[in-house]
Protein backbone atom coordinates (compact mmCIF):
# COMPACT_ATOMS: atom_id res chain seq x y z
CA UNK A 1 0.00 0.00 0.00
CA UNK A 2 1.72 3.15 -1.14
CA UNK A 3 1.84 6.14 1.55
CA UNK A 4 -1.41 7.89 -0.48
CA UNK A 5 -3.08 5.04 0.27
CA UNK A 6 -2.34 4.98 3.55
CA UNK A 7 -3.06 8.77 4.40
CA UNK A 8 -6.73 8.21 2.31
CA UNK A 9 -7.48 5.30 4.85
CA UNK A 10 -6.36 7.30 7.96
CA UNK A 11 -8.44 9.89 7.01
CA UNK A 12 -11.64 7.91 6.20
CA UNK A 13 -10.88 6.57 9.83
CA UNK A 14 -10.89 9.48 11.22
CA UNK A 15 -13.88 11.12 9.72
CA UNK A 16 -16.02 7.88 11.24
CA UNK A 17 -16.43 9.96 14.29
CA UNK A 18 -15.61 13.36 13.72
CA UNK A 19 -16.58 14.51 16.84
CA UNK A 20 -14.52 12.39 18.39
CA UNK A 21 -11.22 13.77 16.31
CA UNK A 22 -12.17 17.18 16.98
CA UNK A 23 -12.12 16.93 20.70
CA UNK A 24 -8.65 15.06 20.51
CA UNK A 25 -7.41 17.46 18.25
CA UNK A 26 -8.71 19.96 20.29
CA UNK A 27 -6.26 19.07 23.23
CA UNK A 28 -3.19 19.11 21.53
CA UNK A 29 -4.36 23.15 19.80
CA UNK A 30 -4.90 23.81 23.18
CA UNK A 31 -1.22 22.22 24.53
CA UNK A 32 0.58 23.88 20.94
CA UNK A 33 -1.54 27.33 21.68
CA UNK A 34 -0.17 27.49 25.07
CA UNK A 35 3.33 26.80 25.06
CA UNK A 36 4.01 29.21 22.00
CA UNK A 37 1.75 31.72 23.71
CA UNK A 38 2.95 31.80 27.06
CA UNK A 39 6.82 31.49 25.68
CA UNK A 40 5.63 34.72 23.68
CA UNK A 41 4.27 36.58 27.00
CA UNK A 42 7.61 35.69 28.74
CA UNK A 43 9.55 37.14 26.14
CA UNK A 44 6.85 40.18 25.35
CA UNK A 45 7.87 40.97 29.48
CA UNK A 46 11.66 40.56 29.19
CA UNK A 47 11.59 42.62 26.09
CA UNK A 48 9.43 45.22 28.08
CA UNK A 49 11.32 45.45 31.00
CA UNK A 50 15.39 45.06 28.68
CA UNK A 51 13.57 48.31 27.25
CA UNK A 52 12.39 50.24 30.12
CA UNK A 53 15.68 50.08 31.67
CA UNK A 54 17.73 50.89 28.51
CA UNK A 55 15.56 54.16 28.72
CA UNK A 56 16.90 54.91 31.62
CA UNK A 57 20.29 54.82 29.86
CA UNK A 58 23.60 52.38 29.68
CA UNK A 59 25.26 55.56 31.32
CA UNK A 60 23.12 56.06 34.43
CA UNK A 61 23.50 55.20 38.31
CA UNK A 62 20.86 54.89 40.98
CA UNK A 63 21.65 55.43 44.30
CA UNK A 64 19.15 54.26 47.06
CA UNK A 65 18.98 53.84 51.03
CA UNK A 66 19.22 50.82 52.76
CA UNK A 67 17.02 49.72 55.51
CA UNK A 68 19.79 50.44 57.47
CA UNK A 69 20.44 53.84 56.22
CA UNK A 70 16.87 54.47 56.61
CA UNK A 71 16.31 52.91 60.17
CA UNK A 72 19.02 55.35 61.66
CA UNK A 73 17.65 58.76 60.23
CA UNK A 74 20.41 59.05 57.96
CA UNK A 75 19.45 58.46 54.20
CA UNK A 76 19.78 60.02 51.64
CA UNK A 77 20.31 64.32 51.88
CA UNK A 78 20.87 66.41 49.90
CA UNK A 79 24.22 67.21 51.20
CA UNK A 80 24.95 64.03 50.03
CA UNK A 81 23.99 64.98 46.62
CA UNK A 82 25.70 68.01 46.33
CA UNK A 83 28.49 66.27 47.66
CA UNK A 84 28.43 63.91 44.67
CA UNK A 85 27.59 66.98 42.22
CA UNK A 86 31.71 67.83 42.61
CA UNK A 87 33.32 68.11 39.42
CA UNK A 88 36.96 67.48 41.39
CA UNK A 89 36.43 64.60 43.36
CA UNK A 90 33.50 62.82 41.40
CA UNK A 91 35.14 64.12 37.36
CA UNK A 92 33.70 61.56 35.35
CA UNK A 93 30.05 62.43 36.70
CA UNK A 94 27.50 64.70 33.95
CA UNK A 95 25.01 65.41 36.37
CA UNK A 96 22.93 64.76 39.83
CA UNK A 97 19.48 64.98 39.99
CA UNK A 98 17.60 64.08 43.34
CA UNK A 99 14.79 62.99 44.19
CA UNK A 100 11.97 62.89 45.83
CA UNK A 101 9.05 60.09 44.89
CA UNK A 102 5.59 59.98 46.18
CA UNK A 103 1.93 59.15 45.11
CA UNK A 104 -1.06 61.96 44.75
CA UNK A 105 -4.16 63.03 43.36
CA UNK A 106 -4.15 65.73 40.52
CA UNK A 107 -7.95 67.21 40.13
CA UNK A 108 -8.93 68.71 36.47
CA UNK A 109 -12.23 70.53 36.43
CA UNK A 110 -14.33 67.70 38.58
CA UNK A 111 -12.17 64.64 37.30
CA UNK A 112 -9.16 63.39 39.32
CA UNK A 113 -6.90 60.85 38.95
CA UNK A 114 -4.99 59.31 40.71
CA UNK A 115 -0.55 59.02 40.09
CA UNK A 116 1.33 56.66 41.00
CA UNK A 117 4.77 58.50 40.95
CA UNK A 118 4.48 61.83 41.23
CA UNK A 119 8.50 62.85 41.36
CA UNK A 120 10.37 65.97 42.69
CA UNK A 121 13.20 66.47 41.00
CA UNK A 122 15.65 68.98 39.05
CA UNK A 123 16.02 69.90 35.40
CA UNK A 124 19.10 67.58 34.89
CA UNK A 125 16.81 64.87 35.91
CA UNK A 126 14.81 64.65 32.15
CA UNK A 127 18.41 64.07 30.18
CA UNK A 128 19.63 61.77 32.55
CA UNK A 129 16.65 59.46 32.98
CA UNK A 130 16.15 59.82 28.70
CA UNK A 131 12.70 60.97 29.56
CA UNK A 132 12.23 63.98 26.56
CA UNK A 133 9.05 65.97 26.27
CA UNK A 134 6.72 65.37 23.39
CA UNK A 135 4.58 69.06 23.61
CA UNK A 136 5.31 71.60 25.65
CA UNK A 137 8.80 72.27 27.81
CA UNK A 138 10.27 70.78 30.95
CA UNK A 139 10.66 73.50 33.60
CA UNK A 140 13.89 75.18 33.89
CA UNK A 141 16.44 75.83 37.09
CA UNK A 142 14.70 78.58 37.74
CA UNK A 143 11.57 76.73 37.96
CA UNK A 144 12.74 75.11 40.76
CA UNK A 145 14.90 77.87 42.51
CA UNK A 146 11.93 79.37 42.62
CA UNK A 147 9.78 76.69 43.73
CA UNK A 148 7.37 77.39 40.87
CA UNK A 149 4.65 75.30 40.98
CA UNK A 150 4.50 73.75 37.52
CA UNK A 151 4.35 69.95 35.90
CA UNK A 152 4.76 67.69 33.49
CA UNK A 153 2.77 65.11 33.31
CA UNK A 154 2.95 61.57 31.22
CA UNK A 155 0.22 60.22 28.56
CA UNK A 156 -1.78 58.29 31.11
CA UNK A 157 -1.90 61.33 32.91
CA UNK A 158 -2.66 63.42 29.87
CA UNK A 159 -5.08 60.88 28.48
CA UNK A 160 -7.05 60.52 31.77
CA UNK A 161 -7.74 64.07 33.14
CA UNK A 162 -7.48 65.95 29.08
CA UNK A 163 -8.95 63.77 26.46
CA UNK A 164 -8.74 65.38 23.32
CA UNK A 165 -7.75 68.89 24.63
CA UNK A 166 -4.15 69.82 24.61
CA UNK A 167 -2.79 69.90 28.59
CA UNK A 168 -0.20 72.70 28.20
CA UNK A 169 -0.71 75.37 30.18
CA UNK A 170 -3.71 74.14 31.88
CA UNK A 171 -4.27 74.21 35.77
CA UNK A 172 -4.47 70.94 38.06
CA UNK A 173 -4.65 70.83 41.79
CA UNK A 174 -2.44 68.56 43.21
CA UNK A 175 -2.59 68.03 47.23
CA UNK A 176 -4.58 71.32 47.52
CA UNK A 177 -2.55 73.31 45.57
CA UNK A 178 -2.60 74.90 41.62
CA UNK A 179 -0.26 73.40 39.24
CA UNK A 180 0.32 74.76 35.43
CA UNK A 181 0.98 71.67 32.66
CA UNK A 182 4.26 72.23 31.63
CA UNK A 183 4.49 69.84 29.40
CA UNK A 184 3.59 66.15 28.28
CA UNK A 185 6.38 63.51 28.33
CA UNK A 186 6.72 61.22 25.64
CA UNK A 187 5.07 57.46 25.44
CA UNK A 188 6.86 54.89 27.39
CA UNK A 189 7.27 51.19 26.85
CA UNK A 190 5.38 49.47 30.24
CA UNK A 191 6.43 46.23 31.34
CA UNK A 192 2.82 44.84 31.81
CA UNK A 193 3.03 45.44 36.30
CA UNK A 194 3.58 49.28 35.86
CA UNK A 195 2.81 51.90 33.98
CA UNK A 196 5.68 54.11 33.05
CA UNK A 197 3.30 56.53 31.76
CA UNK A 198 1.25 57.05 34.88
CA UNK A 199 3.70 59.62 36.46
CA UNK A 200 4.17 63.17 36.56
CA UNK A 201 7.52 65.66 37.27
CA UNK A 202 7.61 68.46 39.02
CA UNK A 203 11.04 70.53 40.70
CA UNK A 204 11.56 69.11 43.92
CA UNK A 205 11.42 72.36 45.70
CA UNK A 206 7.91 72.51 44.84
CA UNK A 207 7.02 69.51 45.65
CA UNK A 208 8.64 69.52 48.94
CA UNK A 209 6.52 72.59 49.93
CA UNK A 210 2.93 70.51 48.77
CA UNK A 211 3.49 66.82 49.10
CA UNK A 212 6.54 65.27 50.44
CA UNK A 213 7.65 67.60 53.33
CA UNK A 214 11.64 68.45 53.68
CA UNK A 215 12.64 64.99 54.84
CA UNK A 216 14.99 62.51 53.30
CA UNK A 217 15.33 62.03 49.41
CA UNK A 218 13.49 58.95 47.89
CA UNK A 219 17.11 58.17 45.46
CA UNK A 220 19.43 60.27 43.61
CA UNK A 221 19.78 59.54 40.05
CA UNK A 222 23.39 60.06 38.48
CA UNK A 223 24.59 60.37 35.04
CA UNK A 224 27.88 59.49 33.83
CA UNK A 225 30.18 61.61 31.19
CA UNK A 226 30.28 58.35 29.00
CA UNK A 227 28.79 55.13 28.72
CA UNK A 228 32.43 53.77 29.53
CA UNK A 229 33.46 55.46 32.26
CA UNK A 230 29.80 54.34 34.73
CA UNK A 231 32.21 51.21 36.17
CA UNK A 232 34.90 54.48 37.28
CA UNK A 233 31.59 56.76 38.31
CA UNK A 234 30.33 54.46 40.00
CA UNK A 235 33.45 53.79 42.16
CA UNK A 236 34.03 57.68 42.97
CA UNK A 237 30.61 57.49 44.45
CA UNK A 238 31.00 54.87 46.40
CA UNK A 239 34.37 56.44 47.72
CA UNK A 240 32.22 59.78 48.87
CA UNK A 241 29.16 58.10 49.82
CA UNK A 242 31.46 55.41 52.41
CA UNK A 243 32.45 58.90 53.67
CA UNK A 244 28.95 60.65 54.21
CA UNK A 245 27.17 57.42 54.80
CA UNK A 246 29.23 55.45 56.54
CA UNK A 247 29.17 51.23 56.92
CA UNK A 248 27.86 49.84 60.68
CA UNK A 249 30.10 47.53 62.56
CA UNK A 250 28.88 44.82 61.02
CA UNK A 251 29.83 45.67 57.67
CA UNK A 252 26.61 46.75 56.56
CA UNK A 253 26.05 49.59 54.49
CA UNK A 254 23.99 52.49 54.49
CA UNK A 255 23.48 52.75 50.79
CA UNK A 256 23.66 50.58 47.37
CA UNK A 257 23.79 51.87 43.62
CA UNK A 258 21.91 50.71 40.87
CA UNK A 259 23.92 50.17 37.97
CA UNK A 260 21.67 50.03 34.75
CA UNK A 261 23.95 47.84 32.34
CA UNK A 262 23.77 44.88 35.27
CA UNK A 263 20.39 45.15 36.47
CA UNK A 264 19.77 44.90 32.60
CA UNK A 265 21.86 41.69 32.60
CA UNK A 266 19.88 40.56 36.14
CA UNK A 267 16.80 40.90 34.74
CA UNK A 268 17.56 39.54 31.28
CA UNK A 269 18.52 36.45 32.81
CA UNK A 270 15.15 36.23 35.91
CA UNK A 271 12.74 36.82 32.81
CA UNK A 272 14.79 33.79 30.77
CA UNK A 273 14.03 31.51 33.51
CA UNK A 274 10.65 32.85 33.95
CA UNK A 275 10.30 32.17 30.48
CA UNK A 276 11.41 28.56 30.47
CA UNK A 277 8.97 27.54 33.57
CA UNK A 278 5.79 29.34 31.39
CA UNK A 279 7.06 27.22 28.62
CA UNK A 280 7.34 24.12 31.14
CA UNK A 281 3.89 24.62 32.57
CA UNK A 282 2.59 25.13 29.24
CA UNK A 283 4.27 21.91 28.35
CA UNK A 284 1.89 19.78 30.64
CA UNK A 285 -1.11 20.32 28.94
CA UNK A 286 0.61 18.76 25.46
CA UNK A 287 1.41 15.78 27.58
CA UNK A 288 -2.26 15.30 28.55
CA UNK A 289 -3.33 15.81 24.94
CA UNK A 290 -0.76 13.16 23.84
CA UNK A 291 -2.40 11.13 26.64
CA UNK A 292 -5.86 11.66 24.80
CA UNK A 293 -4.69 10.51 22.03
CA UNK A 294 -3.75 7.11 23.24
CA UNK A 295 -6.62 6.67 24.93
CA UNK A 296 -8.75 7.81 21.78
CA UNK A 297 -7.05 5.57 19.54
CA UNK A 298 -6.78 2.59 21.85
CA UNK A 299 -10.77 2.88 22.07
CA UNK A 300 -10.86 3.16 17.95
CA UNK A 301 -8.69 -0.40 17.48
CA UNK A 302 -10.88 -2.00 19.69
CA UNK A 303 -13.94 -0.69 18.04
CA UNK A 304 -12.40 -1.65 14.29
CA UNK A 305 -11.33 -4.88 15.66
CA UNK A 306 -13.13 -7.06 12.93
CA UNK A 307 -11.98 -4.75 10.15
CA UNK A 308 -8.22 -5.15 11.04
CA UNK A 309 -9.27 -9.23 11.47
CA UNK A 310 -10.97 -8.40 7.88
CA UNK A 311 -7.67 -6.92 6.22
CA UNK A 312 -4.92 -9.40 7.47
CA UNK A 313 -7.37 -12.40 6.78
CA UNK A 314 -7.29 -10.81 2.76
CA UNK A 315 -3.46 -10.31 3.22
CA UNK A 316 -2.85 -7.15 4.55
CA UNK A 317 1.40 -7.46 6.23
CA UNK A 318 1.38 -6.31 9.95
CA UNK A 319 3.29 -3.15 8.86
CA UNK A 320 0.37 -1.85 6.98
CA UNK A 321 -1.84 -1.61 9.83
CA UNK A 322 0.52 -0.33 11.93
CA UNK A 323 1.16 2.46 9.73
CA UNK A 324 -2.44 2.98 9.11
CA UNK A 325 -3.05 3.98 13.12
CA UNK A 326 0.09 5.47 13.66
CA UNK A 327 -0.75 7.57 10.25
CA UNK A 328 -4.57 8.67 12.13
CA UNK A 329 -2.77 9.73 15.41
CA UNK A 330 0.02 11.32 13.58
CA UNK A 331 -2.54 13.45 11.64
CA UNK A 332 -4.68 13.97 14.86
CA UNK A 333 -1.50 15.69 16.72
CA UNK A 334 -0.38 17.87 13.21
CA UNK A 335 -3.79 18.72 12.54
CA UNK A 336 -4.66 20.21 16.37
CA UNK A 337 -0.58 21.59 16.00
CA UNK A 338 -1.14 23.50 13.03
CA UNK A 339 -4.36 24.79 14.07
CA UNK A 340 -2.97 25.49 17.85
CA UNK A 341 0.04 27.55 16.31
CA UNK A 342 -2.99 29.57 14.29
CA UNK A 343 -4.59 30.34 17.75
CA UNK A 344 -1.43 31.65 18.88
CA UNK A 345 -0.73 34.07 16.17
CA UNK A 346 -4.25 35.07 16.58
CA UNK A 347 -3.67 35.35 20.41
CA UNK A 348 -0.61 37.26 20.01
CA UNK A 349 -2.39 40.11 18.43
CA UNK A 350 -3.75 41.42 22.07
CA UNK A 351 -2.24 42.43 24.90
CA UNK A 352 -2.36 39.18 27.96
CA UNK A 353 -1.99 40.28 31.23
CA UNK A 354 -1.00 43.90 30.12
CA UNK A 355 2.33 42.23 28.45
CA UNK A 356 2.69 42.46 24.28
CA UNK A 357 3.38 39.37 23.39
CA UNK A 358 6.19 38.33 21.05
CA UNK A 359 5.78 35.13 19.19
CA UNK A 360 9.66 33.21 19.02
CA UNK A 361 10.09 31.06 15.91
CA UNK A 362 11.68 28.86 17.48
CA UNK A 363 8.86 28.12 20.13
CA UNK A 364 6.52 27.53 16.85
CA UNK A 365 9.51 25.15 15.64
CA UNK A 366 9.56 23.20 18.49
CA UNK A 367 5.77 23.25 19.47
CA UNK A 368 4.74 21.58 15.90
CA UNK A 369 7.65 19.40 16.19
CA UNK A 370 6.87 17.98 19.55
CA UNK A 371 3.17 17.58 18.44
CA UNK A 372 4.55 15.28 15.62
CA UNK A 373 6.37 13.28 17.72
CA UNK A 374 3.66 13.05 20.79
CA UNK A 375 1.59 11.67 17.41
CA UNK A 376 4.35 9.23 16.86
CA UNK A 377 5.08 8.36 20.40
CA UNK A 378 1.66 7.96 22.34
CA UNK A 379 0.38 6.35 18.83
CA UNK A 380 2.38 3.86 18.66
CA UNK A 381 0.77 1.53 21.32
CA UNK A 382 -2.20 1.42 19.79
CA UNK A 383 -1.37 1.12 16.42
CA UNK A 384 0.88 -1.75 17.84
CA UNK A 385 -1.64 -3.36 19.17
CA UNK A 386 -3.97 -3.33 16.49
CA UNK A 387 -0.77 -4.78 14.27
CA UNK A 388 -0.48 -7.58 16.66
CA UNK A 389 -4.09 -8.77 16.49
CA UNK A 390 -4.21 -12.28 14.71
CA UNK A 391 -7.00 -12.97 12.45
CA UNK A 392 -8.58 -15.02 13.75
CA UNK A 393 -9.21 -13.49 17.32
CA UNK A 394 -10.37 -10.13 15.78
CA UNK A 395 -13.01 -11.96 13.29
CA UNK A 396 -14.28 -13.77 16.27
CA UNK A 397 -14.77 -10.33 18.26
CA UNK A 398 -18.00 -8.49 18.59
Amino acid sequence: MSAAETVRFALRGLSADKLRSVLTMLGILIGVAAVILLVAVGNGSARAIADRISALGADTLTVLSTSRGTSTGGGLTDKVADALDDPVLVPHVASVSPVVSTSATITYEGGDHDVSSFVGTTPDWFGASNSSVATGAPFTADDEAQARRVVVIGQTVAEELFPGVDPVGRRVTVGGALFTVAGVLDEKSSSGFADANDTAVAPISAVRQVLAGYGTLSSILVEARDADQVDTAESEIAAILDRKMPASSDGTTAYRIQNAAQLLATQTETAGTFTTLLGAVAAISLLVGGIGITNIMLVTVTERTREIGIRKALGAPRRVVLGQFLTEATLLSVLGGGLGVAAALIGSRFSIAGVRPVIVPSSVALALGVSVLIGLFFGGLPAARAARLRPIDALRYE
